[in-house]
């Protein structure tokens, strides 16, 4: 693609000082090991959740994944992929996967920033919270399929089954 102007590939904010503020804000533990990379734990309904931000300089993009305390076993891979391309028919940011090396199922997203000041505080937020919600919303799928045998239309029926009230 032809590049149409010519602008700064530097950003007057840096996008890790931005999501310090926003994880520091919430009171969640997390380890900054330099100006590119930042681990985070947050802690959710079904299970605790690892974050991750990394800063890209030269595609001048934030990588992000929010992984699930679980693991998949080697025999319920195939379900899980499976599992995987219904979940992301249903997303409109981001994705899930499986990271093979760990069997960790997460959700990723990326943020392109090329052109811009730098992300805001906002931008974070909403990434942050669309990231957990979805893994909110998604992880009986995963634990239906991974532990309870199930097929993976039939974990994602059951996990989108809406109650209503309390009993």
């Amino acid at each position: 693609m032809r590049e149409i102007s010519q602008s700064s590939n530097s950003l007057d904010i840096q996008p890790m000082d931005i999501i310090e503020q926003v994880v520091s804000a919430n009171d969640w533990l997390f380890d900054r090991s330099n100006d590119q990379e930042m681990a985070v734990q947050v802690p959710g309904h079904w299970c605790d959740f690892s974050l991750h931000f990394a800063w890209n300089e030269q595609a001048g993009a934030m990588h992000f994944t929010c992984a699930f305390d679980m693991r998949v076993p080697a025999e319920r891979r195939q379900a899980v992929h499976e599992l995987l391309a219904l979940v992301n028919e249903k997303m409109w940011m981001g994705h899930f996967s499986i990271w093979n090396d760990e069997g960790l199922p997460m959700y990723r997203h990326a943020l392109p920033l090329r052109g811009s000041f730098g992300p805001s505080v906002e931008q974070m937020e909403d990434l942050v919270d669309t990231a957990i919600d979805e893994c909110e919303r998604f992880y009986p799928a995963f634990q239906f399929v991974i532990w309870g045998g199930k097929t993976a239309t039939d974990a994602l029926t059951a996990a989108m089954f809406d109650t209503v009230g309390e009993a």
